[in-house]
């Protein structure tokens, strides 16, 4: 990749001191061990390979792949999932389809319900000026407020709730009434439903997922007749994640599935899916860190710590062979604590990667992502929507 062209797109990061170390050694011999740490590092091959895997999994089961952004929002790779056959990408924010948008992504499918005329001025503006824009509804006021904001046809999908009781309509009259709402809209088209079972992807087991997803797709497929008989059409039947990818496949309802994890991974899904096949992923994406001190007999210490790894799951796991039966623990804001290898000595300055416990929070920590292949820095790119929770 041609520093000037990286330069121009990272803009004023490009700037920092830390960045411009990292863009001076693109594409030289070993220039991965030159990156400033702690860094968010995407092994682009193992990306490639995860995502090839996917959408091979979901052609072979006749399904739609819309993959969730959430899980990078990194319109790069986003790219990279749409030429691999990615009919477009799922959102849970608004403010991260603007940025995606922004930076040329035109297929988004917004998956969280929006509430009052504000955010559904912002949806008819996004609506108006990308060729696929759907988002969800999930009650007759959110219709009624898109219809008031549209300026141009506004696609919805309605979402169902299929067993988490976070967002969607709890059951199939309430969906009814959605669909009314949407149907006495004229400038609202809809599309069909969503039932994302948001608690299942982590359940240990593979039938204990297969059997929630049974029951939620229940839920789903009577919405789906209720809306029919209000004379709504449903074309799309989106949802499904990493880790019920298999389970939702089988059960024939979905139509297109939203899976983000798979592309990365992080040990929440490992410790759950195990050598299920919806967990025969690679681990793409670590956290990079390095061994600022080893004076102490029993540890040393990392430069990563409570501001670079979500802390909402396990522990982050040490990858690097040396260290991987080496137990980490959060040591501060900027610290982390790691055990020491039996029997190996550890210097300063060492490099250990680390797959995150949690992916989407994490890598939501990082300005940019480094791209490596075979050791060798190939790309920085940004995070085009990092923090981008409106």
């Amino acid at each position: 990749m041609d520093q000037d062209i990286v330069r121009a797109h990272l803009g004023p990061l490009a700037d920092k001191p830390h960045m411009a170390l990292a863009i001076a050694h693109l594409g030289a011999p070993g220039s991965a061990d030159t990156i400033p740490t702690p860094a968010a590092v995407i092994d682009l091959d193992a990306f490639d390979r995860n995502v090839a895997k996917m959408a091979a999994r979901a052609k072979a089961a006749g399904l739609a792949l819309r993959p969730h952004a959430k899980s990078h929002k990194c319109a790069a790779l986003v790219r990279r999932q749409l030429a691999a056959g990615a009919v477009g990408v799922c959102c849970a924010k608004l403010a991260e389809a603007e940025a995606l948008a922004a930076a040329g992504i035109g297929q988004i499918l917004v998956t969280s319900p929006i509430a009052g005329p504000a955010s559904a001025a912002r949806a008819a503006q996004l609506a108006a000026s990308l060729p696929d824009f759907r988002l969800v509804v999930d009650h007759p006021d959110a219709a009624a407020e898109l219809g008031a904001a549209a300026t141009s046809p506004i696609q919805v999908v309605i979402d169902i709730d299929v067993g988490l009781g976070r967002t969607g309509c709890h059951d199939a009259e309430q969906a009814a009434a959605v669909a009314r709402a949407v149907l006495a809209q004229p400038s609202l088209r809809l599309l069909g439903v969503q039932g994302y079972g948001g608690a299942w992807q982590h359940m240990e087991g593979a039938n204990a997922r297969a059997s929630a997803v049974a029951e939620g797709m229940q839920k789903l497929t009577a919405a789906i007749a209720a809306i029919r008989a209000e004379g709504g059409a449903v074309e799309v039947v989106t949802g499904g994640g990493t880790g019920t990818f298999a389970a939702d496949a089988a059960q024939g309802v979905l139509n297109e599935v939203q899976p983000g994890s798979f592309a990365f991974m992080d040990t929440e899904y490992r410790d759950a899916l195990k050598a299920d096949p919806d967990g025969e992923f690679e681990q793409a994406a670590t956290i990079v860190s390095t061994v600022i001190t080893t004076n102490h007999p029993k540890w040393v210490t990392l430069d990563a710590g409570l501001k670079a790894f979500s802390t909402d799951g396990p522990m982050p796991r040490a990858l690097t062979p040396k260290f991987e039966a080496c137990r980490y623990r959060f040591f501060g804001d900027e610290h982390g604590m790691l055990s020491r290898p039996e029997g190996a000595p550890v210097a300063r300055g060492e490099r250990i990667a680390l797959a995150p416990g949690h992916i989407d929070p994490t890598l939501d920590r990082y300005d940019v992502f480094h791209l490596v292949q075979d050791g060798i820095l190939v790309d920085i790119v940004l995070v085009d929507a990092r923090g981008a929770s409106q």
